[in-house]
C-alpha cells in the first residue's frame, strides 16, 4: 500500500498538532497535493535550493522541514529571493514540502525534549506548560504542550565542565555564555531556537542554567551569579529535529524511504 502526502501529514500532526503552533507561525503543507504518492521523504531543518536538488537526486518527492519555507505571504513568484526560487523549483518538480515548526517546539517529546536528551537530563518537564484544544477524529481533545523544558543532571556539575559538554554534545563552534557560575549546575532550562523570552521564567524557578539558540545582547546583563546562560546558535540548537521526524515517520510510515539531509543549511559561518 502506497504512502500519500496526507499520510505523512497525519503522522506528524498526530505527534504535533497544528493548533500547537504560535499565532505568527506558518507550519503545515507549504507546497504539493495531499493525495500524491510519496516516493521518499527528505528531512531537514531549512529548505534551500541545495536541499531540493538533494531530494531530487535521492528520488524524494517530499521534504519535511522544521522551519517553514513560506513564512510570510508571497506577492510574486519569480526569482526575487531564495523563498520564491525554492517554491518555483518545488512546484516545477512536483515536490511536496511540509513544515512542523513551533508546533514541534511545543509538543511533548518535541524539539526541546530532544535537546534535553542530548545532554542526558532526567525528569524533563515543560517549562511553561499550557493546554490546547485540538480536533482528533471529529472530537475535541485537550493536549498538553508548552514552551521550553527543564530537566536535571544526575549530579551537580562544575559550570565550565557543563558548558564544555554542551559544546561537545551539539558540535558548537562558538558557545556564547555569561560569567561562569560559582556553584554546581544541576537544573537546566532549555528552549531551542530564539528562546530568550523564557529567561525570566528560568530565573523565577531558580534553574541553575539556561540554554537557548539565540539571545539579545542586553539579556546577558545582570544575571551573573544567578544563572549560567549558554547560547548555542539557532541552527545548532535545533539540528537534531530531523531525528524526531525520522522516529515518527519510521514508526507510522514504515514503508516510506526516509533520508536526513547532508546539507548544512546554517547561514552563519565562524572564523
Amino acid at each position: 500500500m502506497s504512502v500519500r502526502v496526507q499520510d505523512v501529514i497525519d503522522a506528524l500532526e498526530d505527534f504535533a498538532p497544528l493548533p500547537l503552533q504560535e499565532s505568527y507561525d506558518n507550519a503545515g503543507l507549504q507546497t504539493g497535493l495531499t493525495e500524491a504518492e510519496v516516493s521518499g521523504a527528505l528531512l531537514c531543518l531549512d529548505v534551500t535550493e541545495e536541499v531540493i536538488h538533494e531530494a531530487l537526486k535521492l528520488g524524494c518527492n517530499m521534504i519535511v522541514s522544521h522551519h517553514p519555507l513560506i513564512f510570510r505571504g508571497l506577492k510574486h513568484l519569480v526569482d526575487g529571493d531564495i523563498v520564491q526560487r525554492c517554491v518555483r523549483l518545488a512546484l516545477q518538480n512536483d515536490i511536496a514540502i511540509y513544515s512542523a515548526h513551533t508546533n514541534m517546539d511545543a509538543a511533548v517529546d518535541g524539539v526541546n525534549y530532544m535537546m534535553a536528551e542530548r545532554l542526558g537530563l532526567m525528569d524533563v518537564v515543560l517549562l511553561q506548560p499550557r493546554q490546547v484544544t485540538v480536533g482528533i477524529g471529529g472530537k475535541a481533545h485537550t493536549v498538553q504542550c508548552g514552551s521550553g523544558v527543564i530537566g536535571y543532571l544526575p549530579e551537580g556539575e562544575d559550570s565550565f565542565a557543563f558548558l564544555q559538554r554542551v559544546k561537545q554534545a551539539f558540535g558548537v563552534e562558538c558557545l556564547m555564555h555569561n560569567e561562569l557560575l560559582h556553584r554546581p549546575v544541576q537544573s537546566v532550562a532549555i528552549c531551542g531556537g530564539a528562546g530568550d523570552f523564557l529567561l525570566d521564567e528560568a530565573l523565577r524557578i531558580q534553574a541553575d542554567a539556561f540554554l537557548t539558540g539565540e539571545m539579545h545582547y542586553h539579556y546577558y546583563f545582570g544575571h551573573d551569579g544567578q544563572i549560567q546562560i549558554g547560547v548555542l546558535g539557532h541552527y545548532q540548537s535545533e539540528q537534531y529535529t530531523t531525528d524526531i521526524f525520522y522516529q515518527i515517520l519510521s514508526e507510522k510510515c514504515p514503508r516510506l524511504p526516509l533520508f536526513k539531509t547532508t546539507v548544512c543549511t546554517n547561514p552563519i559561518k565562524y572564523l
